[in-house]
């Protein structure tokens, strides 16, 4: 890097005096950064060469390139070592306006460590061409968005940057976030080969693999923070040590785009066959080519990042998710259906009230008719389409008395009720006025707290005169093992751990509602926390 940092000081020097001047309201690369955003872009005008501060010192210039790699091509850069800076140089001016107008608003980071991008007064970097690795790094980036193949060692040069594979986590899970989501958002920078979907420590994590390094550079640099749907959802994106993924199945929870023919796998949805016959033809057939550089481009059938201004109402984004996998309608439009057909059920234990309590987790059901000659399936009827298919998106594929039960929309739609004078053996039941649907009241908290069935359970409306030792007893006595709990600082509220997801559901069922003593029925949903 010698010679980068012997031309950074006859090109750069000036232009590094001027953040040092009394009238700049900058010191030099150890400012503080608190210096308004606003301010960083007027101080200079627009030019194709943006200036780079506060970089971490172990990074590189594949790093730095990242930052510009989505908004066009990038021809030059320069890195000043000991100043913790860098100088980027864009192929047009265009190219830099977008990149500083979109740091404006989403801070850039390089290695979790944030950094500050303004436009430089040069209009054009002259470096040493003699630097080989810089060179080597601008033409992998170069050849790849060209559509070329570099070179052995180019290709070695721009492996070392990044893997392929990013590890993806949300955060703040409020409504599902499904495989076909992840495709949608994530081929829109490059071609998604792999996909495993996971649960630990109770979030939901993925595992993507793209065809080429550049593209899940792309990927992290513009999507990495953002939320899928406005205040929820946040996409928290790493790379992965992988360099490439293991599939086995091609079902709801893992993907090879590339080998359509893939089983899948006991006890899991199959792909529908005619969207494995467009997945062989070309894993983006589905959705369109879209310019993989282009960063706003997240309208998706309703679905929208938080780039945009849109925001979508409470339980309505389940819906969009759906859509946009092209898997269900919108409410309001024709196939939309607020009623769903239950199957595989353990007809030995199963009841509507069963049912009610635990698909009231994601809506507030209206009636259940467990069918009279099949009486391992069930209709439920939600308020609305949304929730049937948040209920639909969270519950299906979960054990529930032993049995993986399958949930899908139904084509009827409402639930009738038997006629006068028959009787239908209890198998149907009207909750249409019940006390205990969760989201009756516009604005509940309860649309904040709706999360995917899992191990940890959240208490709440405790006695203060219950104890540890009686909840424990209490869930215990539900059928399953508790192996941690916490009460919250107020006691009215705790936190239990069940063995297993199957146990914690169980005990929902069981205990939600249940009396404590003195008319205080005690609340119980899933948690995001773990304990």
């Amino acid at each position: 890097m010698d010679g980068d940092v012997a031309v950074g000081v006859k090109r750069g020097s000036d232009e590094l005096s001027m953040y040092n001047s009394p009238n700049s309201g900058m010191s030099n690369g150890t400012s503080n950064g608190s210096d308004s955003k606003k301010l960083r872009v007027e101080e200079a005008p627009p030019s194709r060469v943006l200036h780079i501060r506060k970089l971490p010192n172990e990074a590189s210039e594949t790093e730095v390139i990242a930052l510009g790699l989505p908004f066009g091509k990038v021809t030059n850069i320069l890195t000043l070592k000991g100043k913790n800076q860098a100088f980027l140089e864009m192929g047009t001016e265009e190219a830099a306006i977008t990149m500083v107008n979109y740091y404006t608003t989403v801070t850039p980071h390089v290695r979790n460590v944030p950094v500050f991008i303004q436009y430089s007064n040069h209009k054009e970097l002259k470096t040493d061409a003699g630097n080989q690795r810089t060179q080597a790094v601008l033409q992998a980036v170069s050849a790849v968005q060209s559509g070329g193949s570099p070179s052995s060692d180019v290709q070695e040069a721009l492996a070392a940057a990044s893997s392929p594979v990013l590890r993806i986590i949300i955060d703040n899970m409020f409504y599902p976030v499904t495989l076909d989501v992840l495709q949608q958002i994530f081929s829109k920078f490059g071609t998604v080969m792999k996909i495993i979907t996971f649960t630990k420590n109770n979030q939901f994590q993925a595992l993507l693999q793209f065809s080429d390094p550049v593209n899940a550079q792309q990927a992290k640099l513009a999507l990495d923070g953002q939320n899928i749907y406005n205040s929820c959802c946040t996409l928290r994106i790493d790379f992965s040590k992988l360099v490439n993924l293991n599939v086995k199945y091609n079902n709801d929870k893992s993907r090879d785009y590339t080998r359509p023919e893939l089983p899948a796998g006991d006890g899991q949805p199959s792909l529908d066959p005619s969207v494995a016959a467009a997945f062989s033809k070309d894993s983006n057939s589905l959705l369109g080519k879209i310019p993989g550089r282009s960063l706003f481009y997240f309208f998706l059938l309703g679905l929208s990042l938080s780039l945009s201004s849109g925001a979508l109402n409470p339980l309505s984004a389940a819906a969009a998710a759906a859509a946009a996998a092209g898997r269900v309608a919108l409410a309001g439009q024709s196939g939309s259906s607020g009623v769903l057909l239950v199957s595989n059920l353990n007809e030995e234990m199963v009841t509507p009230q069963s049912l009610f309590t635990l698909f009231g987790v994601y809506g507030d059901v209206q009636r259940v008719k467990i069918l009279y000659n099949k009486k391992d399936s069930a209709l439920i009827q939600m308020s609305d389409a949304n929730q049937a298919q948040l209920a639909m998106s969270h519950l299906n594929g979960q054990k529930m008395y032993g049995k993986i039960i399958r949930v899908t929309l139904s084509k009827h739609q409402t639930v009738a009720l038997p006629r006068d004078g028959l009787d239908d053996q209890g198998l149907t039941k009207d909750f249409t006025n019940s006390p205990l649907h969760r989201f009756k009241k516009p604005g509940s908290k309860n649309f904040q707290n709706i999360f995917p069935p899992s191990a940890t359970l959240h208490l709440s409306n405790i006695p203060q005169d219950v104890t540890e030792d009686d909840l424990r007893l209490l869930f215990s006595n539900a059928g399953g093992t508790v192996k941690a709990f916490k009460f919250f600082q107020d006691h009215k509220m705790a936190l239990l751990q069940m063995s297993t997801v199957e146990e914690a559901i169980q005990a929902l069922i069981d205990l939600h509602n249940y009396n404590m003593g003195g008319n205080q029925h005690l609340r119980v949903s899933f948690s995001k926390s773990t304990i």
